[in-house]
């Protein structure tokens, strides 16, 4: 599987999205921190971390007996510059010359 294909695979679910969204908040959570926040079992957030980590949005660290997790947001930016940033540009350039022919004719 490519690499896009796993980032879009592990974003595609909104149980994922959060555990980014609370690694974004706070890093270096626990799987306990993590599960705690979700009401899910050990074993599912553990698949779900499993999914990111492999997607590389997700990188773990060990520090003595415990895995602390941290956001990996480079593969989003990537997604970004590959998939929305070159789709937008040419809307918002669009955009930005009407509203000067707008304000020229006024």
């Amino acid at each position: 599987m490519a690499d896009d294909d796993r980032v879009f695979k592990a974003l595609a679910d909104p149980t994922r999205r959060f555990l980014l969204d609370l690694l974004f908040a706070r890093e270096g959570r626990t799987l306990t921190e993590l599960e705690s926040e979700v009401e899910m079992t050990r074993f599912g957030v553990s698949k779900h971390l499993k999914v990111l980590e492999e997607a590389g949005l997700v990188v773990v660290r060990r520090e003595g007996r415990e895995k602390l997790h941290f956001l990996n947001p480079v593969p989003i930016r990537l997604i970004h510059d590959r998939w929305i940033d070159k789709y937008t540009e040419r809307h918002v350039t669009a955009l930005v010359d009407l509203k000067k022919s707008l304000e020229d004719e006024s």
